[in-house]
């Protein structure tokens, strides 16, 4: 992965965004609780703080109804001391603990006032890596030194189809950059939208087989800087889901019907293209067209 023409610390110096799925209908089914995800996790962003003092980590809160920024170590002092509170937690656990628990109560509260019972039970990842482009945009145009970035998605929700169109600019948005994103799935399915982010920015993605050891993971996989990634083994993408969803419906598809003009997916035919307005003829609609065939075209270009 090219580094992102413009000022760079040292090679090894890492911006880490992680995006933290904190969804309540994806923990109360799953086989890990979520303080057990949370001990690994803060284990393993100590570890990544301890790694070099230069680097920095910003972690973003990825709820069912919201998204927020809960901790950035470029705002703290002491990141990376040792000392412990009243509570006997590092300053980096307490701070990051206490964001995070009013977040979850916040989004619990929006998602029971929504009520939407037809939306797929996922997390909102079209919003958390909107957030975190913004932040390391902001950080490309600061104008001082700034560590390589990277995004590490830690999911276990489903995919939402709705977000299709928005996680996908999101992707590209990211190759543009350079930005590579990297993902964890430790749901029971794997994650299409996080297997083609990793695929097309270059990214790794990895879907653990056994929850307990997660910090072997994380640490062993997703802490390695972007320089060092030459030098090691690691897991490679088998078999990328490139399957789209379509614009009526959100319905996962293989095969389906794509507006030459705008490039609108549809899992059947329609008179006019809900998206751009043109009215589909023969010219206009390629029928029965492979979605996954376009987007690796579009992936290359």
């Amino acid at each position: 992965m090219p580094s992102v023409a413009s000022k760079q610390y040292p090679d090894d110096v890492s911006l880490l965004v992680l995006l933290l799925d904190t969804n309540p209908f994806f923990w109360s089914t799953t086989s890990i609780t979520f303080s057990q995800f949370l001990s690994h996790v803060l284990a393993f962003l100590n570890a990544v703080l301890g790694l070099n003092q230069l680097n920095q980590v910003v972690v973003i809160a990825t709820g069912y109804s919201s998204c927020e920024y809960i901790y950035d170590s470029s705002l703290t002092s002491n990141h990376g001391s040792f000392e412990r509170d009243r509570t006997g937690m590092p300053p980096l656990f307490a701070s990051l603990l206490n964001k995070l628990e009013d977040f979850v109560t916040k989004d619990e509260e929006l998602s029971r006032e929504e009520g939407n019972e037809d939306r797929t039970p996922s997390c909102l990842l079209s919003g958390s890596l909107s957030m975190a482009l913004c932040y390391i945009q902001r950080v490309f145009r600061s104008g001082h030194l700034h560590p390589q970035p990277r995004i590490l998605c830690l999911q276990g929700s489903p995919d939402g189809p709705e977000q299709y169109v928005a996680v996908m600019n999101s992707i590209f948005s990211a190759q543009r950059l350079m930005v590579p994103i990297d993902s964890c799935y430790i749901g029971v399915q794997n994650s299409a939208f996080l297997q083609q982010a990793s695929y097309i920015t270059g990214g790794v993605h990895h879907t653990p087989k056994q929850l307990d050891g997660l910090f072997q993971y994380l640490t062993t996989i997703f802490a390695t800087d972007l320089h060092s990634r030459g030098f090691v083994q690691l897991p490679k993408p088998i078999g990328v889901d490139f399957r789209a969803s379509c614009f009526c419906h959100k319905k996962t598809i293989d095969m389906g019907y794509i507006c030459s003009v705008c490039l609108s997916i549809f899992c059947e035919h329609h008179k006019k293209c809900s998206t751009c307005g043109s009215v589909f003829g023969q010219s206009k609609l390629d029928e029965s067209s492979s979605v996954s065939d376009k987007k690796k075209k579009a992936s290359q270009t």
